[in-house]
């Protein structure tokens, strides 16, 4: 069994009060004796004014944020899945990116957001992230976690099944989807979308979301969710508030689902 821990975040326009709380939280994971701490997308900074954001988005705070987390997971002997945070890219955009950081100290994996959100819902809200950020290319994968092979998505890559299909095919054991859902989306298809990801996939995934009212005035769904390969919801965080919830995570129930439904075995290629 490997316990893990999920934060729940309203995350604000303040990277420092952000940060604090998730210093607090890898503390308070690692008393409680989880083996990884998961938080949510946009984890450092959630700030729909890009210009007053963009004071945040440099090499030298970046770098800064790293030496940071990852003297903390060395401290508390505890492995870190930063959702992701806004950081430089050689484009003159921002990358939408995800740090891994192992208790040991090393410089952190990373994964950059392949699939940007520009949409424009019923409600009204507008999103348009290519504007600012600049796509991912490489699917991520992570060997030797506590949760054996590690896959990394970022919240809209839900939508995509290829991305999780190319990570069921690589066996992961179990996919990082942090998150900041709108409300609309989140209550229309938040779960149904997990669920149905962890069943085709064949692996656990561990969902960290965004919650509440937030300082730039947008509202984010919550729930946080960790889904095991069966499809079976292990813990729902709620849509109320944020908050640290842990989760005892059986590894052994993998080769369990792929035995009795052995899809990615039995996978072919469609011809076109």
């Amino acid at each position: 069994m490997v316990k893990i821990a999920v934060l729940q975040m309203t995350s604000g326009i303040d990277p420092e009060a952000n940060i604090a709380a998730i210093i607090v939280a890898i503390r308070q994971a690692a008393e409680n004796d989880a083996e990884v701490l998961f938080t949510p997308e946009m984890s450092v900074l959630l700030d729909r004014d890009r210009r007053r954001g963009a004071q945040w988005i440099n090499e030298d705070y970046e770098q800064s944020i790293i030496d940071e987390l990852a003297l903390m997971s060395a401290k508390w002997q505890i492995d870190l899945a930063l959702g992701s945070m806004a950081v430089p890219f050689c484009t003159g955009k921002s990358a939408n990116r995800s740090h891994y950081f192992r208790q040991d100290n090393q410089n952190p994996v990373t994964y950059d957001k392949i699939h940007m959100f520009d949409v424009d819902l019923a409600n009204g809200e507008s999103w348009r992230e290519s504007n600012a950020y600049q796509p991912g290319q490489e699917v991520v994968t992570i060997d030797g976690t506590p949760l054996g092979r590690l896959g990394l998505t970022i919240c809209y890559d839900l939508r995509f099944p290829d991305l999780f299909s190319a990570l069921g095919k690589l066996r992961c054991d179990a996919i990082a989807v942090p998150a900041a859902f709108t409300r609309p989306t989140g209550a229309a298809h938040w779960h149904v979308m997990l669920r149905a990801r962890a069943i085709e996939a064949q692996a656990f995934v561990i969902a960290a979301a965004q919650v509440g009212r937030h300082e730039d005035g947008r509202e984010t769904y919550g729930h946080s969710l960790v889904v095991d390969p069966w499809g079976e919801v292990l813990l729902d965080m709620g849509g109320e508030g944020p908050g640290l919830g842990f989760c005892d995570i059986n590894l052994g129930r993998i080769a369990e689902v792929r035995a009795q439904v052995p899809s990615l075995a039995n996978a072919r290629k469609i011809p076109n």
